[in-house]
């Protein structure tokens, strides 16, 4: 007797996305788990290392936020200067919101060398990767986290999600986010509010086409 063929589930119907999922996403500027107990053997090390990292406070810190303050800060956020510093400004409730490199230095608590860069050269880069014995290509422009060991590759997930730009896809990451992980391991100058205030820049300049050119809703722990 042939078997009976089985019956095939319903498609569901695709909905449409809410602006707030098109222009946020849960998974970007999270809060890190460090576990303050060193309970989880594998990452003990890693964790106690970032607890007393210069990242600690604003890969930690909770604040309470609203997706209304953040999307109209988007919305109307441009670049000016202001006593000649060039600084990003938007309008929230009536009112002028201002965020730069040094109020994100000194609200994060990264304590920041104002004449660091925020870049660190590709040869150093590559050659702190080939100490870490990643095993992928390192000569390419995008770097797997697969690729590194243990610690190296929880490293790279914690500065993935909670420091980056991105807004999706949490696997790979470019030169720029490789050569702050590469400067936090080296303990090498790196101006990380620079690098914060660059990407928001940089996010100035996206259009999303379903909702008319808002821009995604980048660091909203730290705005």
């Amino acid at each position: 007797m042939a078997p009976k063929a089985q019956k095939r589930k319903p498609a569901t119907k695709k909905t449409d996305k809410s602006e707030v999922e098109i222009m946020s996403e849960p998974h970007h500027n999270m809060i890190a788990y460090l576990d303050l107990e060193d309970k989880i053997i594998e990452y003990k090390g890693t964790m106690k290392w970032l607890r007393e990292s210069r990242i600690s406070h604003a890969i930690t810190h909770q604040t309470t936020m609203y997706k209304s303050f953040i999307k109209a800060f988007w919305d109307s956020a441009v670049v000016v200067k202001i006593d000649g510093k060039e600084v990003i400004q938007g309008r929230v409730n009536n009112l002028d919101v201002v965020d730069s490199v040094e109020i994100l230095n000194t609200v994060l608590q990264l304590g920041d060398d104002p004449d660091a860069l925020y870049s660190v050269p590709i040869k150093c880069q590559r050659c702190c990767l080939l100490c870490m014995k990643c095993v992928g290509d390192i000569l390419g422009n995008q770097l797997s986290k697969s690729w590194l060991p243990f610690r190296y590759k929880f490293l790279l997930h914690v500065l993935i999600q909670w420091l980056s730009n991105r807004r999706s896809g949490y696997d790979m990451v470019n030169n720029d986010l490789v050569g702050l992980m590469v400067a936090l391991v080296l303990n090498k100058p790196f101006n990380i509010s620079r690098y914060i205030f660059a990407n928001m820049k940089e996010n100035l300049r996206r259009t999303g086409s379903v909702t008319g050119g808002s821009k995604f809703w980048m660091y909203p722990r730290f705005l």
